[in-house]
């Protein structure tokens, strides 16, 4: 009898409908987190274009905070999928707790080093007054839902780690329409309430986000061991669980950081130049969230198979998200390139002029522009998430302060101001950094997957 492999994962059909089935709703939940954003720039852009930059730059503060309490909290996705994959789900009501414990403290923490900071902050960069003012009463306004967005993330990622993603996306897209009313009533000022402009968008997005909060808590209670009782863990499980993170912490920090102090740029240059990358910036973005929920469905399957101790399912549950991404993020980048002009259209009013630009002329080649740039972006976001399920932590954050601070801002600076490229100077930056990201991250999966793991033999039949 001829003897063959089995067909690799990448190649496998149910590997790859396992993969699709919990990184489809999980990339439409992501999708609807960034549909809230996107909601507020096209309403505020309609309405009060020229405050866009007072939202946008407001998010360098709060992006990083959310970026490292999100890689802080990483552990509790990790440790209840690697409970799971050996059974013991029912034991993860103390990964869940713990998280939720730390989003209360140390969001506390954040919530009032930002509103003590904000305004001087802003200041400090040599801003106008108006603008730095508006970004300081944007930025008070959202830290006052940091830990709620902490506490949603905690409960959603829990809630995908125990297999029930589409919880989590029907909760996500209830917000997108609260979201959206709120948005409708204090930014473009429907049913007699008052046009509040940029703090309208942050009034949106906090009370979204508390609103939220009690359905997923909700959601936790009738649907998982969350609050039940739970056996003791391991000795050294707590640390474990937050150690977990610390990488993606850092390597959070420097890429959201890095993007979101590319606004800052973006604004010494000029507000039109910030208003045209920032629409820009936010079709990557939504792009980003089908990359999100790859690799959040990738570490997921991987960390299953690494607390199982099967080094091939590592390596091919690996490989199977890099495909994944390359095959989706072609198709995004090939629908951006055909649509480029409505999505202009989309996100702001043909014949919009901020400080004397007309910004819908300005934006259609950006937005074609960054076609390319989103294969690379899902790239570096997918091999990186699928090695720190495996515990490798600290290659895949190198990787990203190289990229995002050490090579990015300073060309976002050059590109952009010293040699005169404004918005498509500061993108062509982006394409720089996210080209290195996205390839050294896949190497460095492809070199570092599964190798702590002593290899088994793959069947043959």
């Amino acid at each position: 009898m001829r003897r063959r492999r089995v067909w690799p994962a990448w190649a496998r059909p149910s590997d790859i409908a396992d993969l699709l089935r919990l990184s489809g709703p999980i990339a439409v939940s992501r999708a609807a987190m960034m549909l809230m954003g996107l909601t507020d720039v096209i309403v505020l852009g309609q309405n009060a274009p020229g405050e866009l930059p007072f939202v946008l730059n407001s998010w360098l503060p709060i992006g990083v905070s959310l970026g490292l309490t999100m890689g802080l909290l990483m552990g509790v996705s990790v440790l209840t999928a690697e409970l799971a994959g050996v059974g013991d789900g029912h034991n993860s009501g103390r990964i869940f707790r713990r998280g939720i414990k730390f989003s209360l403290w140390f969001g506390a923490i954040l919530t009032a080093v930002i509103l003590l900071i904000a305004s001087p902050m802003f200041r400090l960069f040599g801003f106008e007054e108006h603008v730095a003012e508006g970004t300081a009463s944007v930025t008070r306004i959202l830290a006052i839902g940091l830990i709620g967005h902490m506490l949603t993330h905690v409960a959603g990622s829990y809630l995908e780690a125990l297999r029930r993603p589409l919880i989590v996306t029907a909760i996500m897209y209830t917000g997108v329409l609260i979201n959206l009313v709120i948005d409708l009533a204090v930014v473009a000022g429907w049913w007699g309430m008052p046009k509040l402009g940029a703090d309208g968008v942050a009034i949106a997005t906090t009370g979204t986000r508390w609103g939220l909060v009690i359905f997923f808590l909700l959601a936790v209670w009738k649907l998982t061991p969350a609050f039940k009782p739970s056996e003791a863990g391991p000795e050294g499980e707590a640390k474990h669980q937050f150690s977990v993170g610390y990488g993606t912490a850092v390597s959070n920090v420097a890429e959201w950081g890095g993007f979101n102090s590319t606004f800052i740029i973006a604004t010494l240059i000029s507000t039109a130049v910030n208003t045209i990358y920032g629409m820009a910036i936010h079709v990557i973005g939504f792009c980003f969230m089908a990359f999100l929920g790859l690799g959040t469905a990738t570490s997921v399957r991987v960390a299953e198979a690494y607390g199982r101790k099967n080094s091939d399912q590592v390596r091919e549950a690996s490989r199977l998200g890099v495909v994944a991404t390359v095959l989706i993020g072609v198709l995004l980048g090939a629908l951006v390139w055909m649509f480029q002009e409505p999505l202009a259209s989309i996100l702001i009013k043909s014949d919009a002029e901020v400080g004397g630009v007309a910004i819908h002329a300005a934006l259609v080649p950006i937005i074609g522009f960054t076609s390319v740039v989103i294969v690379f972006d899902g790239l570096q976001n997918v091999a990186s998430m699928a090695m720190r399920a495996q515990n490798v932590i600290w290659p895949p954050t190198f990787i990203h302060l190289g990229s995002y601070f050490i090579l990015m801002l300073p060309l976002a600076w050059y590109f952009g101001m010293v040699r005169g490229g404004g918005a498509m100077g500061m993108m062509q930056a982006v394409l720089i950094a996210s080209v290195f990201a996205g390839l050294m991250q896949t190497l460095m999966l492809e070199m570092k997957a599964a190798r702590r793991l002593k290899p088994t033999r793959r069947p043959v039949i």
